[in-house]
């Protein structure tokens, strides 16, 4: 496994981390070794988001780099945005969904990395979204204090709700039974079925990242040196911890055989990586540090291998099933809240590009086809041609 992390001095630093397993458990300890450093970016990164093949990293100075972390190469980049990168979501192997201060949300392939859709998804920046589990679905929050629902199988909205306020993070959980929306130090838990808030979490500091660890408990960091563990169906705090010296700028966690982690990276400079305990009221242990003399910003966890659940997923035409759910609850809401289901303004011949089913790819691959049938038949015409006119002049 590697840790990427990203910082205002415009580079991004990649350690190999070797897991060493001890006979005591509490003290186990992980070995990081300095495996690159790239700086790419004519401006500090935002952002970074990984998959089982690449690291991609948003920056200020509006672009999104890539780089192959097989071939340990830079793949280049993509400059579709004008504004700050705001946020990065891989879906699986097949799509990055990127977005910006230009209030744009873009859908990428992440194979011939071409941009499959933009849409025009917030008056103001987008400071946050979030995919949910299904691919179908995915979440949004801008500086227009909107909360965005949008159905990726159609590529449009598919609700807008009024908050009020200008949230900077929202998040599904695992499952996607639920997801929190932030607003400085304030996280609200919104149930799916219901489609309204559960309950509220109050952090004591501005939130800066915040990660489920389970379908229940969430990791929240802000803008001091203590990672909290909360319990969002009874809004309680179960645990917290001194993680690092100074504000804690991201959270990251991830599951392999035998250890469930979360790694951090701090203003501080330094990243750090601990062992949750089967009991999320007891504290993790420290597995590692490294120290990168910088200002850190973003944080993501290169793990070689990681089992695509989006591979098999069914055609474009589809219609979401969670949405459909999302439509019959949002029924429920306040008119004063929610804005029912924009116009939907759709075009002919446009191209239904959702992360779940991309259906320009079969109309080239059909188109392909047509054309070799094309130049065989004309080929053979030409042929019957010449036959004939070999006989006329015989």
């Amino acid at each position: 496994m590697e840790l990427v992390a990203g910082c205002y001095e415009q580079v991004l630093f990649g350690f190999v981390v070797h897991p060493e397993s001890k006979a005591n458990g509490d003290h186990e300890k992980w070995t990081p070794v300095a495996d690159f450093t790239h700086h790419a970016h004519t401006a500090s990164l935002s952002v970074v988001a990984v998959n089982s093949r690449f690291v991609v990293t948003g920056s200020k100075d509006e672009t999104i780099h890539i780089y192959d972390m097989k071939k340990k190469i830079d793949h280049g980049s993509l400059v579709h945005h004008n504004g700050t990168i705001t946020c990065l979501k891989f879906h699986g192997n097949r799509h990055l969904i990127s977005g910006a201060e230009d209030g744009l949300i873009c859908v990428w392939d992440a194979k011939k990395w071409e941009c499959l859709k933009s849409i025009k998804a917030h008056r103001g920046h987008v400071t946050f979204l979030s995919v949910h589990p299904s691919g179908k679905l995915a979440l949004s929050v801008g500086t227009d204090k909107t909360l965005r629902t949008w159905n990726l199988v159609e590529g449009r909205s598919a609700f807008i709700k009024n908050i009020k306020q200008n949230a900077h993070i929202v998040e599904w959980s695992p499952k996607g039974e639920k997801y929190v929306v932030v607003i400085l130090n304030k996280i609200d838990v919104y149930q799916l079925d219901t489609a309204s808030v559960s309950g509220t979490i109050t952090n004591e500091k501005r939130v800066s990242s915040v990660t489920f660890l389970s379908e229940s408990v969430l990791a929240v960091a802000g803008d001091e040196e203590v990672v909290r563990f909360f319990d969002t169906d009874k809004l309680t705090c179960l645990c917290e911890f001194k993680a690092h010296e100074n504000r804690v700028k991201d959270v990251f966690s991830f599951e392999i055989p035998k250890h469930h982690v979360i790694a951090t990276a701090s203003s501080d400079g330094f990243i750090k990586m601990w062992k949750l305990k089967q009991d999320k009221k007891v504290p993790p242990s420290l597995l590692c540090e490294v120290n990168t003399n910088a200002r850190l910003t973003c944080l993501g966890v290169w793990l070689g291998r990681v089992t695509d659940a989006a591979e098999s997923c069914p055609p474009a035409s589809e219609p979401s099933p969670v949405s459909k759910e999302e439509q019959s609850k949002s029924n429920k809401k306040e008119s004063g809240d929610t804005v029912q289901e924009e116009e939907r303004q759709s075009k002919p011949n446009t191209k239904k590009c959702g992360v779940t089913g991309v259906s320009d790819k079969t109309t080239k691959g059909s188109s392909q086809v047509s054309t070799k049938k094309r130049k065989m038949v004309e080929m053979l015409e030409k042929k019957k041609r010449k036959k004939k006119k070999i006989r006329v002049m015989q």
